[in-house]
């Protein structure tokens, strides 16, 4: 098992759930979509360079690393909507 392409599949699919799991309601659809084709071409390199057992534990260790932010930082601190965003100083 090679480590470096764990870390970097770990990495690239910890992003992909991130980026899912902080993203608002009216855009999650598009995040979902966008999420879904960049996760076949992870998909097509696993399946080509042939490091399946590397691909699973990636996927199974960002699935962890995104579960425990969820526990420890997302429950507390919800994704806000972009309606409730104000800029000071703008008078336009």
């Amino acid at each position: 098992m090679d480590i470096g392409i764990v870390l970097l599949l770990t990495a690239a699919l910890t992003t992909m759930l991130m980026l899912f799991q902080r993203s608002e309601r009216k855009r999650r659809l598009f995040v979902a979509i966008v999420m879904l084709l960049t996760g076949e071409l992870i998909r097509l390199y696993i399946w080509y360079r042939g490091y399946h057992t590397e691909g699973w534990v990636a996927l199974i260790t960002a699935i962890v690393i995104n579960l425990l932010f969820w526990l420890l930082i997302g429950r507390y601190n919800p994704v806000g909507s972009s309606d409730r965003i104000r800029v000071y100083r703008m008078d336009d």
